[in-house]
């Protein structure tokens, strides 16, 4: 049995397709999904048997390699973002910036203080 990668499924529609080594993609109906499985995700390793239909190659039965990764919603609003970012914009130039201009570093508890904000802002925006 060939293993691909599912290049796309709508769910609502209730088809995709999945990317077959050495040939050309395979059309991955619903009704082949094994029992419990209601959509794949794109990039998630399938195994499938095939056969060729009229339209192209068709999966006959599919097994699932990988667990789906789930979309993680983002923590906050845009709007909250954007307040956060102003605040720590704020806090930069007022307490980090003059301190390194002297040519010397924050305080250790400023310094975490600022490093905690700013991966919580990249964490939020890399969701």
């Amino acid at each position: 049995m060939p293993i691909g990668k599912v290049k796309w499924f709508d769910a609502e529609k209730g088809f995709g397709f999945a990317s077959n080594p050495g040939d050309e993609d395979v059309y991955v109906g619903r009704s082949v999904l094994p029992e419990g499985v209601e959509e794949l995700v794109p990039g998630q390793r399938i195994e499938f048997d095939f056969a060729a239909g009229r339209r192209g190659p068709q999966a006959l039965r599919v097994k699932v390699l990988e667990t789906p990764r789930r979309k993680h919603a983002h923590a906050r609003k845009p709007v909250e973002l954007a307040s956060m970012l102003s605040d720590v914009m704020t806090l930069l130039e007022t307490q980090v910036q003059p301190v390194l201009n002297k040519g010397r570093y924050p305080d250790r508890k400023t310094g975490r203080q600022v490093a905690e904000i700013l991966r919580a802002i990249a964490r939020d925006l890399d969701s």
